[in-house]
Order: C-alpha cells, then structure tokens, then sequence
C-alpha cells in the first residue's frame, strides 16, 4: 500500500485529477493525505496555543468534505484518506513530516495555481521539490479551463 501526500489549497477544482491519479495506481490500496502547507508563527502566544489550533481546519468548506466522502466511497482503493496542516518552513521539518506519515510519493498537480488559504500559507513547492520523496507529476485541467468551469457546487458532479 502506498501513502500519497498531496499539496492542495482544498479547492474543489483540484478534486478531479485524483481520478487520473487513481487510475495510475489501480489496483494497489494507497492512502491519501491532503495537506496544506503553511509557515509556522513567531508568535510565542499563538505557538503555545498551536496544539488546540481548528480555525485552519474552518477554512475547509463542506463541499470538499463530501467531494472527499464521496469520492473516498466510489474508490474502494482508497485506504484512508485525510486532510492536514503542516506547519512549517524548513526542509529538515518537512522531510521529517513525510517519514513520520510513512508518505511514498509527493504528487503535484501540473497546470494547476495553488492558492494561499491564510497570510501565512507557503507554494508547496518550496518544500516539495527539494523533499527526499520522489515525485509524481498528474495532469490537470488547464488554468484557461479552469477559470471558465462552473461554480465549486457544480464540480462535486463531475468529480464522480
């Protein structure tokens, strides 16, 4: 079983290349972690509190969650699938990150504009192209298609 790591920005628009991903690794089992990168604070205050942290977790919309739900149920492949934070901006504390979640392969989406969730979000690339992981590479839709795509509501559709 293969654990996948992919940098998102939790954006309905992202869900549909996971159907190519997918397909590459059909029949194996893999587990997913959908993951949002963002720079750790220098706030003594806010790293104290960063343990009892939800209001990233807020920033998630409904949608995607059942895009996820529903996807997770049309894809028996899928072991687990789970949606994180990283908090941090080195790639020490990344690579230590992908060892302690037993991640295989980093998969980025090409063509695809990752957007900042909060001030304090990071490219995933900063990280992603130096990591110790190897990366996969999944087409996905172009920009142009993109920004003439239905509303986030009418993707959960084509996602299944």
């Amino acid at each position: 079983m293969k654990t996948l790591l992919i940098p998102t920005d939790f954006k309905l628009s992202c869900l549909p290349a996971l159907h190519r991903l997918l397909q590459q690794y059909q029949p194996n089992r893999v587990n997913i972690i959908l993951v949002h990168m963002l720079k750790i604070t220098d706030s003594i205050q806010e790293l104290m509190m960063l343990s009892r942290r939800s209001s990233e977790y807020r920033m998630i919309s409904d949608e995607f969650h059942q895009a996820c739900a529903l996807l997770k149920q049309s894809y028996p492949q899928i072991a687990d699938m789970r949606l994180e934070f990283f908090y941090g901006s080195t790639l020490a504390v990344f690579n230590n990150f992908l060892e302690a979640n037993s991640v295989d392969n980093i998969v980025m989406f090409e063509n695809y504009k990752y957007h900042q969730l909060a001030k304090n979000s990071i490219p995933p690339s900063l990280l992603v192209n130096r990591a110790q992981v190897p990366i996969v590479k999944v087409s996905c839709l172009p920009l142009e298609v993109q920004a003439t795509t239905p509303p986030d509501a009418t993707l959960i559709d084509e996602i299944l």
